[in-house]
C-alpha cells in the first residue's frame, strides 16, 4: 500500500499530483475553501476537497483517518514582496501555519512537506522563518531537512538551502519558492534521522523544454494581444522607472536576441506576474484590429500577453503531469471556468516537477529509515 498523504490548502492539487507520480503516495483528505479552487479540485480528482482546516469538525475527522505524510502550500500573500508582508500578524492568512502546527502535533504524521514563497526566509528580517522552524523542531519534535544544532545546541542553518528554483526542474520558469520538509523525530530516534541526506534536491534531469521558445504556442488568438492604449501605458511607465534608476516594469521574455529566454514568475495577482511575461508573436491581421473588451485597437508590435495554457505548461499541469498511458494530456479546467481564475488558480500553484522531485526524495528518506507504509 503506498503512503497516504493529507493535501492542506490544496488550491488546485499541484502538490498532491507531484507526489501521486511516483506511484507511491494516495490521497486521502483534502481541505481547500476557495470556491473556484474547489470546482477545479472536484473537477481533476475524486471527491469534493471543501473542508476549513482551522474548524474543530475538520481536526476531528483527521484524527479518525490515519495518514502518513501532510501536504500545504499555506497561504503565501502575507509574506510575499507582492502583499502586505504582514505574516503572522495577519490574523486570517499568517494565522493558517499555527492551525498547520496543530493538526501536527494532534496526529503525529511520519513527514511533513510545506511550500511558501521565496519571500518566507527573509520576512521580517528572518525572525518568521525562524518561528516556523523552532516550532517545527523544538515544540514538534520533527527533524527539518536543511538544519542542523551547533556544539552549543543552538539551531543554525542557511536559509538559501530552503529555496529551490523551477527554472532547474526541466521547466523555463525562473520561480524561486521555500520548501520545508520534516521527519517525526519521536518515531525515527536521531541516529536513524542522521543517516538521511540533511538537504533538499537543487534540480533534476527533466527538460521538457530546451527554453521558453519550446514551450510557447505562436500564433495566439487576437484576444491575448494588448492593446495599443495598454501597450503605450506600460512603455511611458517603464521609461519613468529606468528615469529614476529602477528596472520595474513590463518585459518581454522571448525576444529574439534573447539566448535560451526563461519566464518570469506568474502570480495568482494576474497583472504584474502578466506584464511581466509579455510574448513577441507577430502575425499578419492582428495590429489596428478592434476587440470588443479593450479600449484601443491592437497593438502593433505583435505584443500579446501569455495564454492560460502557457501558464499551464510553465507549472507542469499541461504536457507533463496529466498525460495517461496513451500519451493523451487529460488535464482540463471544469466548463465555464473564466480565463481570470484560470490565470489566478496557475499563478497560485506549484511547480509540479519540482514536487515529484521533492516526493522522490522523501521516498528515498524513507527508505533509509526502514520505513514501511501503513504500519
Amino acid at each position: 500500500m503506498p503512503f497516504r498523504t493529507i493535501d492542506l490548502c490544496a488550491g488546485i492539487g499541484g502538490i498532491r499530483k507531484g507526489f501521486e507520480l511516483t506511484g507511491e503516495f494516495v490521497n486521502v483528505i483534502s481541505a481547500e475553501i476557495d470556491k473556484y479552487a474547489c470546482m477545479t479540485y472536484s473537477h481533476l480528482y475524486s471527491g469534493d476537497p471543501y473542508n476549513d482546516l482551522t474548524s474543530d469538525e475538520f481536526k476531528q475527522k483527521l484524527r479518525n483517518n490515519p495518514y502518513d505524510v501532510l501536504l500545504a502550500g499555506f497561504p503565501c500573500q502575507t509574506f510575499s514582496r507582492a502583499g502586505l508582508e504582514e505574516g503572522f500578524n495577519d490574523e486570517e492568512k499568517g494565522i493558517i501555519f499555527d492551525h498547520i502546527a496543530e493538526i501536527i502535533e494532534l496526529t503525529k504524521p511520519r513527514s511533513i512537506f510545506l511550500e511558501n514563497v521565496d519571500n518566507l526566509v527573509r520576512h521580517d528580517d528572518g525572525n518568521t522563518f525562524k518561528t516556523i522552524i523552532s516550532r517545527l523542531e523544538n515544540t514538534l519534535n520533527y527533524k527539518v531537512i536543511g538544519v542542523d544544532y551547533n556544539e552549543n545546541g543552538e539551531q543554525t542553518y542557511n536559509w538559501k538551502s530552503f529555496i529551490r528554483n523551477s527554472k532547474n526542474f526541466g521547466v523555463p520558469q525562473n520561480r524561486p519558492r521555500t520548501y520545508i520538509m520534516a521527519f517525526d523525530r519521536q518515531r525515527y530516534g536521531n541516529e536513524l534521522l542522521g543517516r538521511i541526506a540533511n538537504r533538499l534536491p537543487e534540480g533534476n534531469d527533466l527538460n521538457l523544454y530546451e527554453d521558453l521558445n519550446g514551450l510557447l504556442e505562436l500564433h495566439a488568438e487576437p484576444k491575448y494581444y494588448m492593446s495599443s492604449g495598454y501597450l503605450e501605458t506600460l512603455e511611458k511607465h517603464k521609461e519613468r522607472e529606468k528615469n529614476k534608476g529602477n528596472g520595474f516594469g513590463y518585459k518581454i521574455v522571448n525576444m529574439p536576441q534573447t539566448p535560451h529566454p526563461i519566464a518570469n514568475t506568474i502570480m495568482a495577482t494576474g497583472g504584474s506576474g502578466k506584464e511581466r511575461n509579455l510574448v513577441f508573436d507577430p502575425q499578419e491581421g492582428i495590429a489596428g484590429t478592434d476587440i470588443p473588451t479593450k479600449k484601443t485597437p491592437l497593438n502593433d508590435k505583435g505584443i500579446r500577453v501569455m495564454t492560460p495554457r502557457e501558464w499551464g505548461k510553465l507549472q507542469g499541469f499541461i504536457n507533463y503531469a496529466f498525460i495517461d498511458e496513451n500519451g493523451i494530456d487529460q488535464f482540463s479546467f471544469p466548463p465555464g471556468l473564466s480565463q481570470a481564475q484560470q490565470y489566478k488558480q496557475f499563478g497560485n500553484s506549484v511547480t509540479i516537477p519540482v514536487i515529484k522531485t521533492m516526493a522522490e526524495f522523501m521516498l528515498n528518506c524513507f527508505e533509509i529509515l526502514g520505513d514501511l507504509p501503513n504500519e
